[in-house]
Formats: C-alpha cells, structure tokens, sequence
C-alpha cells in the first residue's frame, strides 16, 4: 500500500492510499502540535519572570480566539483547535514548576503524540532579556521545569524554545520570580509577539527553519524611543491602525487601556 495524500480537517486526517489498482480511503486521528507553556498557578505568580511561557500562549490563544474557553484536565490548563492551518493544543501545566513533568507526560499520554509533535516554551535567565532561542533537544540548562519534564519522560528529544528574561541582579529564585522592570514592560507586548510568531513557525516549519527566522530576533533597546516614520520598523501605526514590526505588519488594537497587536496583513 503507498500513501499518496494527506488532508487534515479539523481532528481528523484523511488519507488516500493504492492497494494495486484499487484506491481505498480513510480517515485518522490527526495529531495536535502540543505547545506547552511553562509556569506556576496563583495570582502572585501570573506576571512573573518565570510565567513567560503562560503569557505566550495567553496571547496565541488570544489571536486564536480561545481566550477564556479552556479546560482543565490531566494537571494541565488546555484550549486549543485549528487556526491558520494548524492544529494547537495550547497545555499550561498547573503542577507549579518543579513538577511540569508529571503534567506534559499525562498530556502526550492521552494524545499519543510523538515528542517530535510538542514545544516547550521556557524562560532562560542566561539569555538577555528579549532574545529568543529555538533547541531542538538538550539537558535543563540549570530550569526546574525542563529538569521535571526530562525526568518524567527519560529524555531530551524534544524542542523548546527558550525566551531570554535577563541575567540575575540578585539571588536566581528572587530574579525568576519577580515581575519585569519598566523599561521591559514597555517592550514586553513585542516580545510576547515575536514569541508568538516564533511557536506558529515552529508549528508550520519545524525547529530548525523556526530557529534560522527568529533565533537572530532582536528587541529593541529599551531606551529608544519610536521615532521611525509610520511605515518603518517600530514606527508608530498609520492612519489606517497598522504599524510594521521585525516580524511583520501588525494591527493595533486597544485592550484594557493599553495597545495590544494584532497580527494581520498588510492592506
């Protein structure tokens, strides 16, 4: 038998094979890109160096649509479905840090996904604040969360990608869990943009196309102001409310009484 065609549509991926002359089709289950966002749960916790993984796939889930709908189950806060093209599951483990491990393996066990089919999105306190880091595979590097997840799955094949939170000025455990400076919640929106762009090429393209794009991202200092042009890179938006980013042509909306991005094409 030789698989000719692959189509997914929604949960299911329909596949079209030759048995000699004859054509036969049927459908299977289609495996889930797994994005697993890591963190701890409670309110002193959510806008924490350390929840940097949460807040990336808050705001893929906000770009989705799936804001407020997900459930929880096997230790995980989990949304997720088709957007773009792709299938998500967006898993936030609620097993606080040091334990993400028992979560992610409860998680693949249910969707008897390959490793090769789940990210992890990590903050990193030895990249600087801002920069982005695709690994395909590797050793904890020092997080507690990574150490559980290798712990409870006995091995390092899976790909993460690390989000840069800045170098400790005090103790590690007080840097991780304390929020961001000013100067970086002003930048903090676009970085969590190009974090999201990151996770969505990584589930388009695999690791190491996502990581030739986006592992020379760089944010932009936090003393600049945006004196560009409307039309540049980091300029403010135009009339139209679309303003051009590193990683492309965003769309301002106003959320909360602060400017949130909304990723769109250029008009």
């Amino acid at each position: 038998m030789v698989r000719a065609l692959e189509r997914r549509s929604g949960a299911v991926r329909r596949v079209r094979a030759w048995r000699g002359t004859r054509t036969i089709d049927f459908e299977v289950a289609a495996i889930n890109k797994i994005v697993v966002g890591l963190g701890n749960p409670g309110e002193q916790y959510r806008e924490t160096r350390h929840n940097i993984g949460w807040m990336v796939l808050d705001r893929l889930a906000d770009r989705a649509g799936w804001g407020g709908r997900g459930r929880n189950r096997d230790a995980s806060a989990v949304t997720g479905g088709r957007f773009r093209g792709l299938d998500l599951e967006l898993v936030k483990p609620q097993t606080f840090m040091n334990e993400s491990g028992l979560a992610v393996r409860k998680v693949l066990a249910r969707e008897r996904a390959p490793l090769t089919e789940m990210l992890v999105v990590v903050d990193d306190f030895a990249l600087p604040f801002g920069k982005l880091r695709f690994r395909e595979g590797g050793g904890p590097g020092g997080h507690n969360g990574l150490r559980s997840i290798i712990d409870e799955l006995g091995s390092e094949a899976f790909s993460r990608l690390r989000i840069g939170i800045g170098a400790p000025g005090r103790g590690f455990a007080d840097h991780v869990l304390s929020k961001f400076e000013p100067d970086e919640r002003k930048r903090l929106d676009e970085l969590l943009d190009a974090a999201a762009d990151a996770v969505e090429g990584w589930a388009r393209d695999g690791t190491n196309k996502a990581a030739t794009r986006f592992n020379a991202f760089e944010l932009r200092a936090g003393d600049e102001e945006r004196i560009a042009p409307a039309g540049e890179v980091d300029g403010p938006p135009g009339l139209d409310g679309i303003r051009r980013t590193r990683t492309g042509w965003r769309r301002v909306l106003s959320r909360k009484g602060s400017d949130a991005d909304d990723p769109g094409s250029r008009p």
